[in-house]
């Protein structure tokens, strides 16, 4: 049985085995020399981090260790080993990792356009499966799906020296290869058959994850899976077939299907990441999640009669003449219906603190808010920061300028979404 490694932001891994410390993972000498290739293949070229992975530094008495930064989710090595990263709920200190792991999976339903969407965690016992697992229950759950309604087929062309006579006769081919076989002709003819591209790409992916997984009830799903697949040939070419497949309304079913080949083939999540150990990095920056979250949960409690949410606004550029430059893009725009307010709102993935300056808020973030609020005319422009033990919440922070610019400092406590969420919607009625 492979090891699965569970971490959360900020923790760190050490090859240190005599190390007992809190936030401290010790790994495998080859293990962690393996994580350390990662991060370093995915740095830029001028040394700089493109991507705030994870950290490699070293610390006295400890030796070398690799620190995780913002970004959440599972890495998968080629010898079945998982690291699982959770969010770090900086206004609590006694979540579990199985209250974290529900949150990330929430959190990632609220994704567009991804095959989280579908997830199902009343179904699943996820305070005992990894995260990984849980993925490929997913996966095959929609596989089943399309198996029990009949997997899709269509006309292939097949080219074959064959000794019976359909189609067309390739005249080329068959003087080559038939000159001493006169039993044979060469010939091209089309095949009503489930070997089509979308097909290919669902069992290539079930033989990954077959040899991937730990869970004996996943590896037996797609035991089973196989035997429906066991005429269609695994894609041999992965671009080329996803290049070719094309969701309509015949293929909805594939849908979701689709998308966790891509997910698991290619490791989509929001960014590519190479590493020669890694099998699959499925990795997001927590910022992103934070974003999608909150405006997931405000616009489904927002009165859609009264309300209208816009996600990354374009309405708008820092100028417009001679011709518009600078596009800005406001994580939420919240417009009233009814008297024409318009309440712009931005998520920041930071831990504020009562004892820094001005609260640790960067002076980058307030030029953009400040720019918010001139080109909206905004009567209430909101910084939304993830609520944390460093700051009372209740505390009413508000920076506003004589001309009228008024920004407001809100918290969100990922661990009562719904309240924090009522209490910011009372402020735009």
């Amino acid at each position: 049985m492979s090891k699965v490694y569970t971490v959360k932001e900020y923790d760190s891994f050490t090859r240190n085995k005599k190390l007992n410390m809190e936030n401290y993972i010790t790994l495998s000498e080859h293990i962690f020399d393996s994580l350390e290739q990662f991060v370093l293949a995915n740095k830029s070229d001028d040394g700089t981090e493109a991507l705030e992975l994870m950290t490699v530094s070293s610390k006295k008495g400890i030796g070398k260790i690799i620190s995780v930064k913002n970004y959440v989710g599972i890495i998968v090595m080629n010898d079945g080993t998982v690291i699982e990263i959770l969010p770090k709920i900086f206004s609590h200190t006694d979540i579990s990792n199985s209250q974290s792991k529900k949150l990330l999976l929430d959190m990632l339903k609220s994704l567009k356009d991804s095959p989280f969407k579908s997830l199902q965690s009343s179904d699943m016992q996820i305070e005992k499966l990894p995260i990984f697992e849980i993925f490929i229950h997913m996966f095959l759950k929609e596989v089943f799906t399309i198996v029990k309604r009949g997997l899709k087929c269509s006309y292939e062309a097949i080219e074959n020296n064959e000794t019976f006579l359909k189609g067309k006769v390739l005249f080329s081919r068959h003087i080559k290869y038939n000159h001493a076989h006169k039993e044979k002709t060469y010939i091209e003819y089309d095949e009503f058959t489930t070997n089509r591209p979308e097909n290919k790409l669902i069992k290539a992916t079930l033989e990954f994850l077959y040899l991937r997984s730990n869970s004996s009830k996943n590896k037996s799903d797609i035991k089973t899976l196989m035997n429906s697949f066991s005429e269609v040939k695994a894609s041999e070419n992965l671009k080329n077939d996803f290049e070719k497949t094309v969701i309509d309304r015949n293929l909805k079913d594939y849908t979701v299907a689709i998308h966790w080949c891509k997910v698991f083939l290619s490791g989509k999540s929001f960014t590519a990441f190479s590493g020669s150990e890694i099998a699959t990095a499925l990795l997001f920056p927590m910022e992103t999640l934070f974003e999608s979250y909150v405006a997931s949960k405000l616009n489904k409690y927002l009165d859609k009669l009264s309300f209208s949410t816009s996600i990354q606004d374009k309405s708008y550029h820092l100028f417009d003449h001679p011709k518009k430059k600078f596009l800005i893009k406001p994580d939420i725009v919240v417009k009233n219906k009814l008297n024409k307010d318009i309440f712009v709102l931005d998520t920041k993935w930071k831990v504020l603190s009562g004892t820094k300056h001005n609260y640790g808020i960067l002076q980058c973030d307030m030029y953009q808010m400040y720019a918010y609020q001139k080109k909206y005319l905004s009567r209430n422009v909101i910084l939304l920061y993830p609520n944390t033990d460093k700051i009372s919440s209740i505390e009413n922070i508000e920076f506003e300028a004589l001309d009228g610019a008024l920004i407001k400092i809100r918290f969100i406590d990922l661990m009562d979404v719904k309240a924090s969420i009522a209490k910011v919607v009372d402020e735009l009625l």
